[in-house]
């Protein structure tokens, strides 16, 4: 019962932090001294002290009071703190900080962004069936979405990795796995990785082949209208 009621405490003491705040703080330009100082900012919000006092912060911290008032300024500027004044019905006026222009920057980016995945998306199948120059049959359609769901591939990587082919004369769905597994192998997560890693393959293949026989260059001239846009 003892070991029961100690696993409760635990329970009972835990705070709710977005995941999405631990996900993004670098790409919102933010370190780590002003994360761990907005965390202890919410924690003391849910406590009840909606105002704690740059000494009552240091506490928790392993910097001074003077460098966590240094912090505070610093995320007043970046616009992921403000302080509120309300006024009592005795006319107090009581002063508090709030996360709100945190919490709009960073859900109204992961929104934005969302949104464009889900453009992407839609623009995705229609863009195959233009390439291959025939409806994708339902297994191909069944293989872009698992490239979506299972494997978690950015659409544009996936175009990106379609583009690929085209260039390489490969325009099959094996090929084109092939090429998603090893940009995911390699750590490849954006556009422009993927085309550099795209353009140093081609020069090694070039290379390679500078010494058999040469071959009639494939014009991809009339491939894409979207090969030089961002995708």
């Amino acid at each position: 019962m003892a070991k029961y009621q100690r696993f409760e405490d635990i329970i009972n003491h835990q705070m709710m932090i977005p995941k999405q705040l631990l996900l993004q703080y670098r790409r919102l330009g933010m370190d780590e001294h002003e994360l761990v100082v907005l965390l202890q900012i919410h924690r003391f919000y849910l406590e009840g002290n909606p105002f704690p006092t740059p000494e009552q912060l240091a506490e928790y911290l392993s910097f001074s009071s003077q460098d966590c008032s240094k912090v505070l300024r610093k995320l007043m500027q970046k616009q992921f703190v403000t302080i509120e004044q309300k006024h009592s019905e005795q006319l107090v006026i009581n002063e508090s900080y709030s996360l709100e222009p945190l919490w709009e920057k960073l859900f109204a980016e992961r929104t934005n962004s969302y949104s464009d995945d889900k453009k992407q998306t839609e623009n995705l199948f229609p863009l195959f069936e233009q390439e291959f120059g025939r409806p994708l049959s339902p297994f191909e359609i069944e293989n872009i979405n698992i490239w979506l769901d299972q494997e978690e591939q950015a659409p544009a990587l996936i175009k990106a990795a379609l583009r690929e082919a085209v260039l390489m004369g490969k325009l099959n769905f094996k090929y084109i796995d092939r090429i998603l597994r090893e940009w995911k192998r390699k750590g490849i997560q954006t556009v422009d990785q993927a085309r550099q890693h795209g353009k140093q393959f081609r020069q090694g293949q070039v290379k390679n082949a500078s010494s058999s026989k040469p071959k009639p260059k494939r014009d991809v001239s009339l491939y894409y209208n979207w090969l030089e846009e961002d995708l």
